[in-house]
């Protein structure tokens, strides 16, 4: 299939790529990896008259920690990336899990963190741990910039907090506290390429190794039409000695949080029972980890 006609354009500066969308508005895409954006203009789904590539701008590839107090991970930055990196294996792990589950090997060597968390699938990987971790997405216009939280930045079904004149350049993460551990399911019917029918993200966080709950977060996705954070089964966690009955009803609670669909990868029902499974299978990976947590 071939691609419609667009004009090309790959700024070398960040501030040249801002101005570019300020200029073109609703008429541009942004090319990252293209692993989304090339098979939609194939399908004549999006039909841009502009495509910029932000290939050559500096900066936008780079994993920068932050004094040991967080991380900034640039808006151009690969899952294949994520999932290898040191750091972010070791204190911000259901982000690196979930890159390591995206797609496949060469789509994870192209596809974008920016590219995947502005597409706004429900089914996405990314959304979920950005969302337990509490990340901040710092967007940039030509005129200024804002950062948004990662619960409030999806809308709806492919609908970002995101203006066409606008570009995510990082996402901004602190460092959990000690005693955490996090965890990232992923069902589908296959191992790779495989779109979500559930995935979770959890993190707990322990007042010692032997000692409760202080904090728990988990998020759901491809069970409603955005990623959404299950407030009401975190709540059930907090101050309680962790145990497999605390997380089965952590479990049952997520599910009354969700409106999953029934299409042709599972029915609306399959899915529920799922979402307790997972919560539950989850949040024991998360806890084990908080335990054999290291300074």
């Amino acid at each position: 299939m071939l691609l419609p006609k667009f004009e090309y354009h790959e700024p070398s500066t960040l501030q040249d790529a801002l101005n570019l969308l300020s200029e073109l508005g609703g008429n541009a895409k942004v090319l990252a990896g293209g692993t989304d954006l090339l098979v939609r203009m194939k399908q004549k789904i999006d039909r841009p008259s502009h495509v910029i590539s932000i290939a050559r701008v500096p900066g936008l590839d780079a994993i920068i920690p932050r004094n040991g107090h967080g991380v900034t991970i640039g808006g151009a930055v690969s899952a294949g990336a994520i999932s290898r990196h040191e750091l972010l294996n070791d204190r911000f792990l259901p982000l690196a899990l979930a890159a390591g589950r995206l797609g496949a090997p060469m789509i994870r060597n192209r596809a974008t963190i920016g590219g995947n968390l502005v597409n706004a699938r429900p089914a996405a990987d990314l959304p979920p741990p950005c969302m337990v971790l509490n990340a901040e997405f710092k967007l940039k216009s030509a005129s200024g910039e804002r950062e948004v939280a990662a619960v409030e930045f999806f809308r709806g079904p492919g609908e970002a907090d995101i203006e066409p004149n606008e570009l995510l350049v990082s996402i901004n993460v602190e460092t959990p506290m000690p005693w955490t551990g996090g965890s990232y399911i992923k069902l589908g019917a296959r191992k790779t390429l495989e779109i979500s029918m559930v995935n979770v993200a959890a993190l707990i966080t322990l007042q010692s190794p032997d000692g409760v709950i202080t904090d728990a977060r988990i998020a759901l996705g491809a069970v409603a039409p955005t990623p959404v954070r299950a407030y009401a089964a975190e709540e059930l966690l907090i101050g309680e000695k962790p145990t497999d009955e605390l997380f089965e009803r952590a479990g049952m609670t997520g599910v009354g949080l969700c409106s999953p669909i029934t299409d042709h990868r599972g029915t609306m029902e399959y899915r529920c029972m799922m979402i307790e499974v997972l919560v539950k299978r989850s949040l024991k990976q998360a806890v084990e980890r908080a335990k054999s947590w290291k300074p």
